[in-house]
């Protein structure tokens, strides 16, 4: 054979093997009274499997070397690891009580969890899957995130309506900034420069400057022919490119698209009822929510901003998490 062939065939033979072996993504959705862990084929959206796992399974992360999936099991009290290669829990982490969302330090070796029952976030050791030290807070803190830097973990209260901005090292109290009432969620800023958090009761999202712990915009939420008291803020996901923050409303059954810049809102898009969490794909491209009531995921098309399909996963689907 000639050498020329043999180098052809050799370089057809490696392109066949990388397609046969692409990576095939995958969507895992916690669905609250289940009990259980949909995993959703991320390109032809089909139900791969339902994984039992404890009691009220709510936030969800991604590890840091995507090879596993932490799962708040809310009446369990602890977060249980689902290997995804197995998609079997092989793991199990304390949490302190009522574990319901969590964060991930930037280095991947520690987990921030609110414990709403004990007021209180959990500092969680990943290696020896104990918690290493507890940090007061306000009264039922739910949303948890961690700046880009890891220096700063930022914890929100529910009934004291507030965002605590906490040293990572020391575990000391920085700030504590008054928002719009029952505080949900928090996202950083890809630059660290702000901390954006959503007010379900409220229903609206403070902007808060990240150095002088100062709110420099609130932006409200109206939707004609949809009753005020419905829209009520929860999830927030910023775009990756970081022009666009898509914010979920609750039982208003619709996701707002905020422009960071102006943060004007540009649009609502409709999605299942009571639409909770979400998750952008690996490219920023597609994103994923979990809406409570109608059972469901929606997909909707960044590029386009607009809602091409609906997914049914189990019940209650509380959170939805993006990955291999």
């Amino acid at each position: 054979m000639p050498p020329q062939l043999k180098c052809g065939l050799a370089a057809l033979s490696l392109l066949l093997l990388a397609a046969g072996t692409a990576r095939a993504d995958h969507l895992y959705i916690s669905n609250e009274k289940d009990n259980t862990v949909t995993v959703v084929d991320a390109t032809s959206l089909a139900i791969v499997k339902t994984v039992p796992v404890g009691a009220r399974p709510r936030g969800l992360l991604l590890a840091a070397d995507h090879k596993s999936l932490y799962v708040c099991t809310s009446d369990a009290d602890h977060i249980e690891v689902l290997d995804l290669a197995s998609l079997a829990v092989t793991r199990t982490l304390q949490s302190g009580p009522d574990p319901e969302t969590f964060a991930l330090s930037p280095d991947g070796k520690t987990l921030y969890v609110s414990n709403e029952d004990d007021n209180q976030v959990s500092i969680v050791d990943i290696a020896s899957g104990r918690i290493s030290d507890e940090i007061p807070t306000g009264v039922e803190p739910e949303g948890m995130v961690v700046s880009p830097d890891g220096k700063t973990i930022v914890n929100t209260s529910e009934t004291t309506s507030m965002a605590h901005f906490i040293d990572a090292t020391s575990h000391k109290m920085l700030a504590s900034v008054l928002v719009g009432s029952r505080p949900r969620f928090a996202a950083y800023t890809k630059d660290g420069g702000q901390v954006w958090v959503s007010s379900e009761v409220g229903g609206n999202v403070s902007v808060i400057d990240s150095a002088t712990h100062k709110v420099i915009h609130t932006i409200a939420f109206a939707i004609p022919g949809v009753p005020a008291e419905t829209v009520q803020a929860v999830g927030i996901n910023l775009s990756p490119d970081g022009k666009w923050a898509f914010v979920a409303l609750g039982p208003a059954n619709r996701v707002a698209v905020v422009d960071t810049a102006s943060y004007a809102v540009k649009k609502y898009l409709l999605v299942g009822q009571r639409v909770w969490h979400m998750d952008f794909s690996f490219d920023g491209k597609t994103l994923y929510t979990a809406n409570g009531v109608s059972n469901d995921m929606s997909v909707i098309d960044v590029g386009e901003m607009k809602v091409t399909k609906s997914v049914p996963v189990g019940h209650l689907p509380w959170g939805v998490v993006y990955g291999p």
